[in-house]
């Protein structure tokens, strides 16, 4: 496999504000547009968006359910995959990920920037939501923030990720 299509995990709650939909919605047609693969819980809010986003770009978006069957999954992903792992599926939808990027923020959210900063190596972009502090007031490194849905995407995708290589996202790190 010389090859591999990257794949972005977008992560952001079910119960979300217009404006994070909105954003969210941008984030996948923008995804899809450079090709990318979206990973995403596959439920309602920020994850319904993003699938609609890039469903409607003609992109790829792989749903991962806490359920253990396909009840409740947005109608724009194109696979299904549930997991019957409630919240610990978070762990997943962030390790299958070349790229994490989180609109908004819940509890869940959190947890899947947590996991993806432990996890190390790939970028983490924000677009609202959370900002963690550490014990002394200040952000640790490595989350990157955004303001805007491109902003977000040219944070997640460093220059040289058009190749359509996870290579690109290892060398990522740095940026």
């Amino acid at each position: 496999m010389d090859r591999v299509t990257v794949q972005v995990a977008v992560c952001g709650p079910a119960d979300c504000s217009p404006q994070e939909e909105r954003w969210a919605r941008e984030v996948g047609r923008l995804l899809a547009g450079r090709g990318a693969v979206v990973v995403c819980g596959g439920q309602g809010g920020v994850m319904a968006a993003v699938a609609a986003g890039a469903r409607a770009a003609g992109g790829t978006v792989v749903g991962l359910l806490p359920a253990a069957d396909r009840a409740g999954a947005c109608p724009d992903l194109t696979v299904v995959i549930p997991t019957g792992l409630g919240q610990a599926r978070n762990v997943l939808i962030v390790n299958s990920a070349d790229a994490v990027i989180v609109v908004g923020g819940s509890w869940g959210t959190l947890s899947e920037v947590a996991h993806a900063m432990r996890r190390g190596g790939v970028p983490v972009v924000a677009l609202g939501g959370w900002r963690v502090l550490d014990r002394d007031g200040r952000e640790p490194p490595g989350v990157r923030h955004a303001a805007t849905p491109a902003e977000a995407v040219r944070l997640a995708f460093p220059p040289d990720a058009d190749s359509g290589t996870d290579d690109a996202f290892r060398d990522a790190a740095d940026c």
